[in-house]
């Protein structure tokens, strides 16, 4: 019986020694909401998501929190965007002493440069200077770089957790191929406005990926950065650009006051075509709180604002 017992605490240590690195589910932390999504779609069941910047919150001015540091550093693996957009990420993961692995998921996406004149055409994007340096961070509004995202984020997840890299894969694998469709809807969502037509006004500079995939011409009111507001400057450029070009439409972002955006429709005679997300989701009972259903509906209300 003494021996039948030995051997029961043998095999006993023996399958608790032999467990996976990460049997319990890898944790995860996500700068901001956009990438937190992406990352809840592949991880699937084999980890755990903490996002700092939740839907709703600007990271372009956000502070990190005690709370924050405490979840990095504990992390296994950290998303970040990257290309200067979360300022305070880059401080956060070297005083944290983290030893997670840290994924860019801008890497090797085609970047937009910002570009310092007024006569910039579809695919570059109007910026201030000093906003983020010359490279435009907001990828994410591409959905051939939201792919690259997500092929980012799965590497990133089997690097740390090769035990489920094949879930890993497949869900990467389901998700390209609904944004692809995706991508085929909105192209069908803006088939019926003519190439003349696509001229918009936005809150600040967030959609240059989206303008260059579709074919808008843009024109933000803020530039790359919401940390301070426009100059009387600013305001007075684009009214003389959105009176000039003939722009339909002018639209608040979901972190941007309407204040401005209303002052300019006053004096140019557009049309407030309602409220787009751009660096944020909502939140559950919100109209964007993914990051499908956020292009989606940027796309049709984009579209309905600027229908005959």
């Amino acid at each position: 019986m003494a021996l039948l017992r030995l051997a029961a605490v043998t095999l006993l240590h023996f399958l608790v020694f032999a467990l996976p690195a990460h049997a319990a589910p890898l944790k995860v932390v996500a700068s901001f909401s956009i990438l937190g999504d992406m990352a809840k779609r592949v991880a699937g069941p084999d980890a755990t998501i903490t996002t700092l910047v939740g839907p709703g919150a600007d990271a372009h001015v956000y502070r990190a929190t005690p709370q924050d540091a405490k979840a990095v550093k504990e992390a296994d693996l950290v998303l970040v965007n990257g290309l200067g957009f979360e300022g305070f990420m880059e401080r956060l993961i070297k005083s944290s002493g983290t030893k997670a692995v840290v994924v860019v998921a801008t890497s090797k996406v085609k970047t937009l440069q910002a570009a310092a004149d007024e006569g910039r055409g579809h695919s570059h994007s109007h910026s201030h200077a000093g906003d983020h340096g010359k490279t435009d961070p907001h990828a994410w509004q591409s959905i051939d770089a939201a792919k690259a995202y997500v092929a980012n984020i799965r590497d990133g997840l089997a690097k740390a957790d090769p035990a489920h890299a094949e879930g890993y894969a497949s869900r990467a694998a389901t998700y390209i191929g609904e944004l692809e469709a995706l991508k085929a809807e909105m192209e069908a969502t803006f088939a019926p406005i003519s190439r003349d037509k696509r001229v918009i006004v936005t809150s600040h500079d967030a959609l240059a990926y989206f303008g260059r995939d579709f074919g808008f011409d843009l024109h933000p009111i803020q530039g790359l950065s919401t940390d301070a507001e426009p100059s009387a400057k600013d305001v007075a450029r684009i009214v003389r650009l959105s009176k000039g070009k003939k722009a339909r439409a002018i639209f608040v972002e979901s972190i941007k006051t309407p204040k401005l955006a209303e002052q300019i429709a006053r004096e140019t005679g557009a049309k407030l075509g309602g409220m787009l997300f751009s660096d944020t989701l909502s939140d559950e009972k919100g109209e964007a709180p993914t990051y499908i259903a956020m292009m989606r509906h940027n796309a049709r209300t984009i579209a309905a604002a600027l229908k005959d």
